[in-house]
């Protein structure tokens, strides 16, 4: 069976989430908890922590299964 990857966007970045390849480490959710959360759907909030406190997050993730791009701003 394959697991559709989830994305998270406003309007400066995009997260996307591939749960086939998440190890459930827990570190997002452990050291960003306003962001990433456990219990609510979304689970992702981007509106939880300035934007590179989330990138910062989402650089330690041990699989790879969090990503993020910076948006492209529309002039």
């Amino acid at each position: 069976m394959e697991t559709i990857m989830n994305q998270f966007s406003n309007s400066e970045m995009t997260i996307t989430y591939e749960p086939r390849v998440c190890i459930n480490a827990g570190r997002c959710a452990k050291e960003l908890s306003d962001v990433f959360r456990n219990s609510v759907i979304p689970w992702i909030d981007l509106d939880g922590a300035p934007s590179q406190s989330i990138i910062s997050q989402v650089q330690k993730c041990p699989s790879g299964a969090l990503k993020f791009h910076i948006n492209q701003k529309v002039a």
